[in-house]
């Protein structure tokens, strides 16, 4: 048997062309057997498909087919978030140019982990992390203590470095405080890095009680962490960010903002003033996987001053031994928890400089004006019953008179048919249907089309049989 072809290298380019043919082909012929947002059937249906294409794991013989076949049935059974009725989860349609440069990520598969592995990626990283600190935290002054940000794998390291950070920076010690609506990672980063248990403060209304706040830092010891959320996973709500950092400094207690969901709406000027207070954060989640547009994964913490990032600093002499370091050779083991680290600032820094603030603003305004105008469907439907206005791109609805277990039922049967994908998500002592709006494609008929087939199916439920 000959070698396998390099993707990269001089004969890499031309080895790839004819595999991206049989993998964009693959994917359409996938995608048209499926049909819909999600394949129908159910988990039992679409398990003994991925079986039946994979056969044996490991053959002692291969085959030479396997890359289309594979592809086929992973299209066929996946769940697409650029169709219009895949809307449960905060998972973005990608953008075609930022998937294209993660082809060139994956095809030249530098490691950030030492700059003789990524020499470009290193500085590409460092500039365009710079840069979206900057975008959350101002541009600073002294250059040893301006903001700077880490690229992660997503919301869940980025908090758990957050509270690392803070961990650290209180000398070893410290006590997390967050509202009831606190993203599930936030506690169990507390759990993973043997700190106290949290004090959860209540979130009445969806969001962060200010004045409940005040009231639990006035009786806590020191040294404090406070975590605030903009753009919470049920209904995207954002914490009432400056009265929050007020009462931070006014009792001495460090901050941390959750803006994974939230945090792209700094690109907009419609709508960037509604995460007044960020900038005032010691540290700030943001995923551009979310209203970014990019391919899993594109996450960020931005910290407010540089120095707090002494803490990663990490020794390994065969990838920043010091007298490499000394002789000008960057250290990147402090940029990460992580050894072997991908490229993911390539996607991120093709789609920022092609498409600038505006571009990506254009496409927050429109899914947020998407999200209203579903909305607006919902509160004129007498079918149905909307919680709120949506406060970013997220619309919670619910059969009018529905009880809890038939909205799930009604949730299961729409996955089953595979004909549309929402989500759930339990507020006010109620579970709601949650459809998330991240498409820009999505249009009005889109949206009335969801409506009417979770109409149609709930009617099909209640009367107690399936529609044909």
């Amino acid at each position: 048997m000959s070698t396998p072809p390099l993707a990269s290298g001089p004969e890499g380019p031309r080895a790839l062309r004819p595999l991206l043919d049989t993998v964009l082909e693959a994917l359409d012929e996938g995608a048209r057997a499926r049909g819909g947002p999600l394949p129908a059937g159910g988990p039992d249906v679409v398990a003994a498909r991925i079986r039946e294409a994979l056969g044996e794991a490991l053959p002692d013989e291969g085959d030479p087919h396997a890359l289309r076949t594979l592809i086929r049935a992973f299209a066929e059974g996946a769940a697409d978030p650029a169709h219009p009725r895949c809307a449960a989860h905060l998972h973005c349609p990608p953008l075609a140019l930022a998937t294209a440069a993660d082809l060139a990520a994956s095809a030249l598969n530098p490691s950030l982990d030492s700059w003789d592995q990524a020499p470009a990626a290193s500085e590409l990283e460092t500039l365009v992390a710079g840069a979206l600190a900057a975008e959350i935290h101002g541009p600073g002054g002294d250059p040893d203590t301006a903001p700077d940000s880490l690229i992660t794998t997503g919301g869940t390291e980025s908090n758990q470095l957050a509270l690392l950070l803070a961990r650290e920076a209180h000398g070893g010690s410290v006590r997390l405080v967050c509202g009831a609506n606190a993203h599930h990672s936030l506690p169990r980063a507390a759990w993973l890095l043997g700190l106290p248990d949290p004090v959860v403060v209540p979130a009445p209304a969806g969001t962060l009680h200010p004045a409940a706040l005040d009231e639990a830092l006035s009786h806590l010891p020191g040294p404090l962490l406070v975590a605030a959320t903009a753009g919470t996973t049920d209904a995207g709500l954002i914490d009432p960010l400056p009265e929050i950092a007020a009462r931070c400094a006014a009792h001495g207690a460090r901050l941390h903002i959750d803006a994974a969901y939230g945090g792209g709406l700094l690109f907009s000027d419609r709508h960037r003033a509604r995460l007044a207070g960020l900038d005032a954060a010691d540290t700030v989640t943001l995923d551009l996987h979310k209203l970014g547009w990019q391919p899993v994964a594109a996450g960020l913490l931005a910290v407010k001053d540089r120095r707090d990032l002494t803490a990663l600093r990490h020794r390994a002499d065969y990838l920043n031994a010091a007298d490499d370091t000394e002789a000008g050779l960057p250290d990147l083991l402090g940029r990460s928890l992580r050894t072997t680290r991908r490229p993911d600032v390539l996607k991120l820094a093709v789609t920022l400089k092609t498409l600038g603030r505006g571009g990506l603003g254009a496409l927050v305004d429109q899914v947020c004006a998407r999200a209203r105008e579903f909305a607006a469907l919902v509160d004129e439907h007498p079918g149905f019953e909307l919680h709120a206005p949506p406060a970013i791109s997220t619309v919670l609805f619910r059969p009018a008179g529905a009880t809890d277990d038939t909205v799930a039922a009604l949730r299961r049967a729409l996955l089953t048919d595979g004909r549309a994908v929402l989500g759930r998500a339990p507020l006010d002592g109620r579970l709601w249907l949650k459809a998330t709006l991240l498409n820009p494609v999505t249009g009005p008929a889109d949206l009335a089309a969801l409506l009417h087939l979770v109409a149609a199916r709930h009617a099909t439920l209640v009367e107690g049989h399936t529609p044909r």
